[in-house]
């Protein structure tokens, strides 16, 4: 089960009827009524131009969110990361991260393919910060045999250490380090307002310690597409020929840019929804013999949990194919356990629904298992 929990198999999600509840991401969720409506009666222009009206709104808007000085609309999270390390480093540039992270793991190796910028990651910590350390002894240049450092990428919630958010605080230590050495820091905030609702701040206090700042305006805000990328005037300005040369130049975009606005502006308060339902569903697969959970780490709308038998064997895959037969879809982490993710497609009887399923999918999964020893 190590592969992308945002692009989980195929042949899992077959196995589902047409009325599953979806708990594989909050990438699934669908636009709301609203948002359909003002998609239909967007103004647009050409954005390449900078003459969609709707576009250039809506990224007015996202950089006063972050506090900001411009912000950028983006096909996808992953190419906005793309584009923030194309913009802040020169080619050859090595990029710290952390070994669990989302632009680490499950990004293509981008930085390494598109701008001959490696990897070189270091320990994520249980709750999505980096070791000191290990950090600060991470950053290179000074010797002749050395690639430069040219970024540290840190993430906001952490998605493969279950939705944690770190704090302006915590922020602020990882980033000086960096800061010290003169070398820009990017937030992968794909999740960011999530992390401002849990801790109760706003999301420009999150971003505030950080050169550049992807979010997404789909998975909890459910815009149907799009992330924006933001930072100071002169990095937007150069960022705009990253998106180009990644062929995320659109021209009528206003139509998606509408959607974008909805999001920042009636989806973010209700982001608490999703937080008290990934709780509830924490603490109630905490309460099914055989999983294994812990619904007091659950602060956002992901949570991990695994599935053993009487012998204390995983059979987290067997419960996701059984679990899926029965109308509830699950997905994987890097670590092998299995992923649940709240979203505005799911309700209170969504999660009660949920749990009748895992139990019965636990009993399937397990039994399975004695059988196969006897």
């Amino acid at each position: 089960m190590k592969s992308d929990p945002d692009s989980y198999e195929s042949q899992v999600g077959a196995l589902a009827p047409a009325n599953a509840i979806d708990l594989r991401s909050d990438t699934v969720t669908h636009p709301t009524p609203a948002m359909r409506e003002a998609m239909y009666r967007a103004e647009v222009g050409d954005d390449v131009y900078g003459e969609d009206p709707t576009i250039n709104r809506l990224e007015e808007l996202a950089a006063e969110k972050v506090g900001k000085e411009a912000a950028l609309f983006v096909p996808t999270g992953t190419m906005g990361n793309a584009i923030a390390v194309l913009t802040h480093c020169r080619r050859g540039d090595e990029i710290i991260v952390g070994d669990r992270a989302h632009v680490y793991l499950y990004e293509v190796g981008g930085s390494a393919r598109l701008n001959g910028s490696p990897a070189r990651a270091i320990p994520t910590l249980p709750d999505g910060s980096l070791d000191p350390a290990r950090l600060r002894a991470a950053f290179l240049g000074d010797d002749v045999h050395e690639a430069r450092t040219g970024l540290l990428c840190l993430e906001n919630t952490h998605n493969m250490c279950g939705g944690q958010a770190l704090s302006p605080e915590a922020l602020h230590a990882l980033a000086a380090p960096a800061h010290e050495r003169g070398v820009p820091v990017h937030l992968d905030g794909a999740r960011l307002f999530n992390a401002a609702v849990s801790l109760g701040v706003p999301a420009s206090a999150l971003a505030a310690e950080v050169d550049s700042v992807m979010f997404c305006l789909s998975k909890g805000l459910s815009a149907p597409v799009g992330s924006m990328l933001a930072g100071s005037r002169a990095f937007i300005t150069e960022a705009r020929r990253g998106r180009k040369l990644l062929g995320g130049g659109m021209r009528q975009a206003g139509i998606l840019a509408a959607a974008g606005i909805l999001a920042l502006t009636e989806m973010v308060d209700r982001l608490t929804e999703d937080h008290a339902n990934a709780r509830r569903l924490a603490q109630g697969l905490a309460e099914i013999p055989g999983v294994q959970v812990a619904p007091e780490s659950v602060q956002t709308n992901i949570l991990f949990f695994d599935v053993l038998d009487d012998a204390g064997q995983p059979r987290n895959e067997a419960f996701t194919h059984a679990a899926a037969a029965l109308g509830a879809l699950f997905s994987g982490g890097d670590l092998g356990a299995i992923r649940a993710v709240t979203h505005y497609g799911i309700s209170d009887a969504d999660v009660e629904r949920a749990l009748q399923i895992a139990r019965a999918a636990v009993a399937r999964a397990t039994a399975t298992a004695t059988s196969a020893r006897h």
